[in-house]
């Protein structure tokens, strides 16, 4: 890796982990989280976990494993860039979605609604309880006992959970913070109000790079739109256009291809562009100074963060709220509120899950279970709702 600067985050200058583990003689501490990451249980459970599309639809969608394969490749691009650390910037990428309940962002919203008498359930906090807690691989503690840098960008990759006078901030408004925070064990106060490392923020706007451009073509690959349909949506019509007037004869799918390639450049390369200058105008010369920065320095520019938006409407209406996806979705809630209904009445989860449950009861038992199903892949829930109501949805 190239000398990086001086408001890169520096593995030597690292908080530390909650256990210490001694020095290695061929990793530098956020290598060693990435590898933790990688062979954790929970990241290969990634690949049985649904995006958008749910597994029924085709073996070429994106589930949340490849997806976050993706983030990983972009993260580091834009990192080497900025002459951020890549390690510290793909351990993030890889780790972001380690909370995301089956079936998506349909699970997770039934999870929540199930949650709501015992605080919520968020997947940033997930992953913090999958990463500290839940992943039991090691001899000598729980968890993968990730260092601090490294856990603070899995919590507050999105920016700070609290604004300077302690109250909830972005997401957190309406609701006030998730459940479960004062729980989990850290080497050092995350703190809330603060943001988090370039490098969390690179992981952060490499999601939705990634998810803009592989549900483009997940959707056309589904054929709920076409690619004439976005010719007028912006930030991607004007690259429609130009790919359809170089390339009129070739198939869609290469067209389509074409399309992904451009619109991930351009985005990619508009977020360097805009947040070098963003970093050189804020002078921040330490990764403290970006904590104290007061805002995200990694950002697009101001119009290609407007066309984002319009895209992200549009993909919303036309694809995620598409009649075909959203059969699929309601019923995959339903599966989640009924899993959770029944492990409430009678905690029945096999092995340590059920032994676990049965000791305890109200929220104590509720947030086992929300771990128990949290930790699901969408093959096994389904084949728990099988097993527990002898009845199996059928997507189709």
């Amino acid at each position: 890796m190239s000398e990086t600067a001086s408001y890169a985050s520096k593995p030597e200058m690292s908080l530390g982990r909650l256990y210490d583990t001694g020095p290695s003689p061929t990793r530098n501490e956020f290598q060693r989280d990435r590898d933790r990451i990688i062979h954790s249980t929970a990241f290969r459970r990634l690949q049985h976990k649904t995006q958008v599309f749910l597994a029924h639809e085709g073996r070429h969608f994106r589930n949340r494993l490849t997806h976050t394969l993706e983030v990983s490749q972009i993260a580091r691009s834009i990192a080497r860039s900025l002459q951020l650390n890549e390690d510290l910037a793909e351990a993030l990428a890889l780790s972001h979605d380690l909370g995301h309940t089956p079936f998506g962002h349909a699970g997770e919203r039934a999870l929540h609604r199930a949650m709501h008498a015992y605080g919520g359930f968020d997947h940033n906090v997930q992953a913090l309880r999958v990463v500290t807690l839940l992943e039991n691989r090691y001899a000598e503690h729980d968890g993968l006992n990730l260092t601090w840098e490294t856990l603070e960008g899995i919590l507050k990759h999105n920016g700070p959970l609290l604004d300077a006078e302690g109250r909830p901030a972005g997401r957190y408004v309406e609701e006030g913070l998730p459940a479960g925070l004062d729980l989990i064990a850290i080497p050092a106060d995350l703190r809330l109000s603060t943001y988090a490392s370039l490098e969390a923020q690179v992981a952060a706007i490499a999601d939705d790079i990634a998810y803009n451009a592989h549900d483009i073509d997940d959707a056309l690959r589904a054929e709920l739109v076409t690619l004439d349909d976005f010719l007028g949506v912006p930030m991607v019509g004007p690259i429609v256009a130009e790919v359809q007037a170089l390339y009129p004869s070739i198939a869609v799918n290469r067209q389509t291809h074409e399309v992904q390639r451009r619109m991930i450049t351009r985005s990619v390369e508009d977020v360097i562009r805009t947040s070098a200058d963003n970093i050189a105008a804020s002078g921040v010369q330490s990764a403290e100074d970006v904590r104290l920065a007061g805002r995200s320095l990694v950002t697009f520019s101001q119009p290609v963060g407007e066309a984002e938006k319009g895209l992200k409407h549009f993909l919303f209406t036309r694809v995620y709220r598409h009649g075909s996806v959203m059969e699929p979705v309601l019923e995959s809630e339903a599966v989640v509120e009924r899993l959770f209904a029944r492990y409430m009445a009678d905690p029945d989860m096999p092995g340590r899950w059920g032994k676990a449950g049965r000791a305890v009861e109200g929220e104590r038992r509720a947030r086992i279970i929300a771990d128990f199903i949290a930790g699901m892949t969408d093959p096994y829930a389904l084949d728990e709702h099988q097993r527990l109501f002898d009845a199996r949805p059928d997507f189709r």
